[in-house]
């Protein structure tokens, strides 16, 4: 599943590249249909996103609202669009590019009162610059459930998935296991605090990077990592492997239905 900074990144791209401009709206596969036949022609009027949600505004007509889930993709190309293929449940075009959607968990036309309602059951997101860390600190400092599941509650934080979730509690040597209650005011936040800047870096590189610089392998002389989610890490998906830091072998847990991935040695207890 997608992690906040690819949403936010989204929201950015549909922003540069068909906000101000009447759009072409058309849902190939059918799903779609009517609502698509509401948006179509209409401006596109702004793009956020708060999350794992992205909502597309047209004004009075109301908000695309799109969560990817699992198997959503939204990939963008230069017009003029190729036929679209059965799959495309939504796509939206105009003279300069075009947007595909697929597969998404959610793709619906709402109101602004059904957005707001989205807003208010979501945690503060780092990406957003209205949002703090102090809601989420309100529910953590008070909570016996592990640190690890509450960063992955989108109720308390919006927009970490798993990758950010293993990546800031080893920059920050926490047990993934220790309670919410058990953390400190300043460690929550310089927690937050890595959050937004990781997560800043995420959108502006399309990718996820946490290793800091003493550790990449040209500092440390070691092959770069090859994995399909790119980006260098310090322990998401590395089990077995040795520890950047110490040299201990990676472990890795199923923790709230996701594997859990931390050094034994670096984020002791």
């Amino acid at each position: 599943m997608p992690e906040g900074h690819t949403i936010h990144r989204l929201a950015e791209d549909h922003r540069e590249l068909f906000a101000g401009r009447p759009v072409r709206a058309s849902s190939p596969q059918g799903k779609f249909s009517d609502s698509a036949a509401l948006i179509d022609g209409r401006e596109l009027t702004s793009a956020e996103a708060h999350g794992k949600h992205l909502f597309l505004g047209f004004g009075a007509t109301g908000w695309v609202h799109i969560h990817l889930g699992l198997f959503g993709k939204l990939g963008f190309g230069d017009a003029p669009a190729p036929p679209p293929t059965a799959t495309v449940r939504l796509r939206l075009a105009n003279p300069r590019a075009y947007a595909d959607l697929r597969g998404p968990t959610t793709c619906a036309l709402i109101t602004d009162g059904e957005k707001a309602a989205i807003h208010e059951r979501l945690g503060p997101d780092p990406l957003r610059a209205a949002d703090d860390g102090e809601g989420a600190w309100e529910r953590i400092s008070r909570s016996r459930t592990s640190v690890a599941a509450l960063l992955m509650d989108q109720k308390v934080i919006a927009g970490v998935g798993n990758v950010y979730r293993a990546e800031v509690l080893f920059r920050h040597g926490i047990d993934p296991y220790r309670a919410g209650r058990d953390l400190t005011r300043s460690e929550w936040d310089a927690i937050w605090s890595d959050l937004v800047t990781l997560m800043r870096e995420g959108v502006r590189a399309n990718r996820i990077d946490t290793v800091r610089p003493d550790h990449l392998p040209e500092a440390m002389g070691r092959p770069p990592r090859v994995d399909d989610h790119g980006g260098e890490v310090y322990v998401y998906r590395r089990a077995a492997q040795p520890c950047h830091i110490c040299g201990t072998e990676i472990r890795t847990a199923d923790l709230a239905a996701r594997n859990l991935f931390w050094c034994p040695e670096c984020q002791r207890r």
